[in-house]
């Protein structure tokens, strides 16, 4: 096991962060919350398992049920797992007319791993339902952000300056308790609240990830915004090398600085 250790505190079993575990548990377990079938977690979840974590996928929204996705989800139990991932969407964290009745059981679900202390790491529409747990909001941004971008970073040992891809079309105004740790002219790019991180940007793409989303109606999002798609793939496959490194020192930096838990 990866610097995993266990306490055994008044015949109680605790993980590194001192939360009760179930004493059959051996290694850490990370919930990936998927909303959509063309987004898996890439890199995201190849680096968790290499800090040997065992990794638990969850699809909110099945291919199915795509073009109407407002489905009733019940959520695993949060006591089973020792960090949260919730992932990107195709929708808007704010719209809860759409998705609401998924949407907000989520953001329970979230907030209730706020208040236990298992942390989470929010990417793109994850991070924007993290500022709203955390009493934040999410509303659309004044034009779409599409394509490798480069940010400002305080924190460049957590996040570099990238470039990250970002495919958003909305934005989060964070509560008086995240800190930011990252923004472009945009939009503010990521934040640290606790043992929590949410970013704006996608660090599991991958060619193969944005070619699903071109297919499933990005590449008319990407025309419209003025963009080539076939350019746009290109760069995808020509950055991936690097992106993965990138992504490699944010989910380590996140568990070992924020999440505490290597």
């Amino acid at each position: 096991m990866n610097d995993f250790f266990i306490l055994i505190v008044c015949g109680d079993f605790l993980g590194q962060n001192g939360r009760k575990s179930d004493q059959k548990r051996v290694a850490m377990r990370v919930l990936i919350i998927a909303h959509d079938h063309v987004s898996p977690p890439g890199p995201v979840a190849e680096r968790f398992r290499h800090h040997g974590f065992e990794v638990d996928e969850f699809l909110v929204v099945p291919e199915a049920d795509f073009p109407e996705p407002n489905v009733v989800r019940e959520f695993p139990n949060l006591a089973d797992y020792d960090v949260i991932v919730p992932m990107g969407a195709p929708w808007g964290a704010w719209d809860d007319d759409r998705i609401g009745n998924w949407l907000a059981p989520e953001l329970d679900f979230l907030t209730r791993a706020i208040a236990e202390d298992v942390p989470i790491l929010g990417i793109c529409f994850g991070g924007q339902l993290l500022a709203r747990a955390l009493g934040g909001s999410v509303a659309p941004g004044p034009k779409p952000e599409i394509g490798w971008t480069v940010v400002h970073t305080d924190r460049p040992d957590l996040v570099s300056a990238g470039p990250w891809f970002q495919f958003h079309y909305d934005r989060w105004q964070l509560p008086g308790s995240a800190t930011e740790v990252a923004r472009n002219s945009a939009a503010s790019q990521a934040f640290t609240n606790g043992s929590n991180l949410g970013v704006q940007f996608h660090p599991e793409l991958t060619a193969e990830m944005l070619t699903g989303w071109l297919n499933n109606g990005g590449r008319e999002l990407v025309i419209k915004d003025g963009q080539d798609p076939d350019a746009l793939l290109a760069h995808t496959e020509a950055e991936q090398a690097a992106a993965k490194e990138r992504t490699n020192q944010l989910v380590d930096t996140f568990l070992r600085d924020v999440a505490k838990l290597i």
